[in-house]
């Protein structure tokens, strides 16, 4: 008799869970819907619009190396979990997305999914690009297939074990995180400040690295609508400011034609790009139209900042005498180009008094700096002939630790005391920047 009730009790259990696991299998397995037909007309304009648009997204960033074909991939990316390499994207029919369909573009950049229904690792920013609207991906697709030149350049397999390298997880992780629709306008909104949130939030997918992440490595918020989007966040080894109103680890200082300034020359009287900024600048930003640079300014200036996490607004004060190892590494190593009360050289030096690195907690991005150097930073083809040296070699963490200190608490700055393990760290996980600019050329 207990046999055959546990028999019966177990038939009953088994029918639901066959029942959601052939829902599960659907689920991870299914392929996204994409409004597109299988073939297109293509023409120049079409293929020097989607050009735009790559700038725009910056794909050259992540999918090329120095010296490579642009776009041939490899490029290796560390992750909580493991490195993966980014992948060959020219219309290479081997190791490339030749065989691509426009559906197949589609649903690969705005979903995250290949044609044989394998889930890209969200380091791809799909969450970002499902936003992209139906006529820049038939653009972008146009120019990837006839404005690329095809390389035969093998991928590079990640190095995450199993079973985290499973990808049918990507799927749940997609439902729960990421958005399904392109960018729609809001119509409160005038068309200036829609099309400055359409860059921020789709193609220039600005949330990636400036929006801080959840547990499950999600961006906590993908829109305005979330206090965290753009707030600041820290990663691999730099921390990326708040794009907001915040008015000291934020843009609350700069005025909408110094952001257009900041994106169009790479520096304003506040600050010159530097780490993973570079090569966005370098690549992306500079190529952007006014326009678009002036709608992203707009858009970035009306996202209120966050009094209570930024601490009362800083004000410049001037220093007082100090004769402690920080200032006097500060007076013979730093002051000659940014000066001994901190103002640097604008537009050439920037600034170290009230800047985001010595406000910021995250003391990431100032030991990174002066550990590694900057990169060349390249303006309408021109190298810029000043740029930060790597102090890796002539000073030690402590020294490092020292002067960083004194600098984050001098001038009004209040970011805090730098710990020399903390340098020691960076140390061994960064390497020193490059002095050769990545700049890529598409065509």
């Amino acid at each position: 008799m207990n046999n055959r009730r546990f028999a019966r009790t177990a038939g009953w259990l088994v029918l639901p869970c066959l029942v959601a696991a052939g829902v599960l299998a659907w689920y991870v397995t299914r392929q996204p819907a994409s409004p597109f037909e299988q073939t297109q007309s293509v023409d120049a304009a079409l293929v020097s619009r989607g050009e735009y648009v790559a700038r725009l997204s910056d794909c050259v960033a992540c999918h090329s190396l120095p010296g490579k074909t642009p776009f041939a991939g490899g490029l290796e990316m560390a992750t909580p979990l493991g490195a993966i390499h980014a992948t060959n994207i020219t219309p290479d029919r081997e190791h490339g997305i030749g065989g691509y369909t426009l559906t197949d573009f589609d649903r690969a950049v705005r979903h995250g999914v290949t044609p044989d229904g394998r889930r890209l690792y969200p380091a791809m920013p799909y969450p970002s690009y499902v936003k992209l609207s139906d006529d820049d991906i038939r653009a972008l697709y146009a120019f990837f297939m006839k404005g690329v030149q095809p390389a035969s350049e093998p991928n590079i397999p990640s190095d995450i074990p199993w079973p985290l390298n499973l990808r049918w997880p990507i799927a749940l992780w997609n439902g729960v995180f990421a958005p399904s629709t392109p960018y729609a306008n809001k119509p409160a909104q005038d068309a200036l400040w829609n099309r400055g949130a359409y860059i921020v939030q789709g193609p220039g997918h600005c949330g990636s690295c400036h929006t801080p992440r959840g547990l499950a490595f999600n961006e906590k918020a993908l829109d305005e609508s979330g206090a965290p989007f753009l707030a600041g966040a820290l990663l691999d080894g730099w921390y990326a400011p708040s794009l907001r109103q915040d008015p000291n680890t934020g843009l609350g200082r700069w005025s909408e034609p110094q952001i257009v300034q900041f994106l169009k020359t790479g520096r304003n009287a506040h600050a010159v790009v530097y780490g993973s900024m570079t090569e966005a600048f370098n690549n992306s930003t500079q190529f952007m139209q006014d326009d678009d640079l002036g709608a992203i300014a707009r858009y970035l200036k009306s996202l209120p900042g966050d009094p209570q996490r930024d601490g009362t607004p800083w004000q410049y004060q001037p220093a007082t005498a100090s004769t402690g190892p920080g200032a006097h590494t500060y007076a013979t190593r730093c002051a000659s180009c940014h000066g001994l009360d901190g103002k640097g050289q604008p537009e050439w030096m920037p600034p170290l008094a009230g800047a985001t690195s010595a406000l910021a907690k995250e003391s990431a991005s100032a030991i990174n700096i002066t550990l590694n150097g900057s990169q060349r930073v390249v303006a309408a083809g021109v190298p810029d002939a000043y740029r930060m040296p790597a102090f890796r070699e002539q000073l030690s963490d402590q020294e490092i630790a020292d002067v960083l200190s004194y600098m984050r608490s001098t001038w009004g700055n209040n970011g805090g005391a730098v710990d020399a393990k903390a340098v020691g760290k960076l140390r061994g996980h960064t390497d020193p920047a490059s002095s050769s600019p990545i700049i890529l050329h598409m065509r």
